[in-house]
């Protein structure tokens, strides 16, 4: 009897340990087949009329995410929850853009005088209708509940200066090494980040400007962006100087402007 009880008991627990683990595999497919790594894995281009093609496969996508219900979405460990939402904002941003292409320039072109295309309410999720930026800031950025400031590289808003979209999905179980890959492939890229020996300024992303708080909020006991900036002095110097002067910290920095143009394969 204890025997069965045992083996019962352990039968439960897979089952709720594979309940966890929500199957990403077909915006996988999706983002193997259409979104090409660019500049050794710093970048990426989306190719939008493939997906158009296969828009009703992405909409099973967004069907599976939909049906969760925000229970079993507490149920799941941090990094489940997280690249889950991860992989929504994307999704629902290509299925955004979708919705006018090839007619826009622009994610930009998708809003309005009164509303911009990240706070329209579009996104079914746990029996909710939700915006972009609900996901974003009231879900991903809220304080307390993930404090990762690296989901600014992994989350996309299909324009050129974005962080690439990666070609494969979020996972937790691979999510650190996934957020750390996406980190340093964007700090990687001088179009984006670098220092300039003339000016003496290191020019960075417009993204540290907007979220500069996330950087400083104590992820890895840091307060500082130049601490952020020094612990990936690999993927963000080219030269020792440089090196040595981002580790040094109080470096003048300069915010790059933002090309929204849609990230699309040409």
């Amino acid at each position: 009897m204890k025997r069965l009880l045992l083996a019962f008991a352990l039968l439960v627990s897979a089952n709720t340990v594979l309940a966890a683990e929500f199957d990403h595999s077909v915006w996988n497919g999706l983002l193997q087949n259409h979104v090409q790594m660019i500049n050794h894995g710093q970048a990426s281009q989306v190719d939008y009329t493939g997906l158009l093609q296969k828009r009703a496969v992405l909409h099973t996508y967004l069907s599976q995410l939909s049906a969760i219900n925000a229970n079993e979405f507490s149920a799941w460990s941090r990094s489940e929850r997280l690249a889950f939402l991860i992989n929504a904002y994307n999704a629902y941003t290509v299925d955004l853009i979708l919705t006018r292409y090839p007619r826009l320039d622009s994610i930009k072109d998708l809003g309005s005088l009164l509303q911009n295309p990240w706070k329209k309410s579009f996104v079914p999720l746990f029996d909710k209708m939700l915006s972009l930026d609900d996901i974003e800031h009231g879900m991903i950025r809220k304080p307390g509940d993930y404090n990762e400031p690296r989901i600014h590289f992994a989350v996309n808003c299909a324009s050129i200066s974005c962080p690439g979209l990666l070609n494969e999905a979020y996972i937790g179980t691979k999510l650190e090494s996934q957020l750390e890959t996406v980190t340093r492939a964007f700090l990687a890229d001088r179009s984006r980040n670098r220092y300039n020996v003339t000016t003496g300024r290191l020019e960075v992303s417009k993204i540290f400007d907007w979220y500069r708080e996330d950087f400083e909020r104590g992820w890895k006991g840091w307060n500082k962006l130049d601490q952020f900036f020094a612990h990936y002095v690999d993927s963000l110097a080219d030269t020792p100087e440089t090196k040595a002067l981002i580790i040094a910290g109080g470096i003048k920095i300069r915010f790059l402007d933002y090309d929204w143009a849609l990230n699309e394969k040409k």
